[in-house]
């Protein structure tokens, strides 16, 4: 069976979110969570609503886009439990994950470009949280 992983852009990242989709689409099984095209949305919405069904178990790891990936990451990083790191290289990626345990990857969909942005993806996914130390601060982020 394939591991479910959440897709989710507003207009400025659909483009980049389609290619991800073709890219991954026969190693995983991706929920597109939105948007079907470039017409305006407002990004906090539908970065929540990703987020959402992310925390409610649908899946365990959710591809964020927008633009330049800075409004999809503070968007994403509002909700408790959710741990997006904006990541723009192979290393940011891997140091999410294996550091942060990143379950959201946020990627600028007018920064980067496609192969980039797939060596990108593909490194999170591959990379394994460390724990340790890092499950510490990890716990301390959602304490109020």
């Amino acid at each position: 069976m394939k591991e479910r992983i959440g897709l989710v852009s507003d207009h400025g990242g659909f483009e980049l979110k389609e290619y991800l989709h073709s890219s991954f689409g026969n190693e995983f099984e991706i929920v597109d969570c939105g948007v079907n095209s470039t017409e305006s949305v407002d990004y906090p919405t539908v970065i929540k609503a990703a987020c959402k069904r992310l925390l409610a178990g649908e899946f365990p790891k959710l591809i964020a886009l927008c633009g330049t990936g800075i409004g999809a990451s503070i968007a994403a990083n509002r909700m408790k439990g959710i741990r997006a790191a904006l990541c723009t290289d192979e290393y940011t990626a891997e140091m999410a994950k294996r550091h942060n345990n990143a379950n959201v990857i946020v990627l600028g969909g007018r920064v980067l470009g496609k192969d980039l942005s797939v060596r990108i993806v593909k490194k999170w996914l591959e990379s394994d949280f460390e724990a340790g130390r890092h499950e510490n601060r990890i716990n301390l982020l959602d304490r109020e």
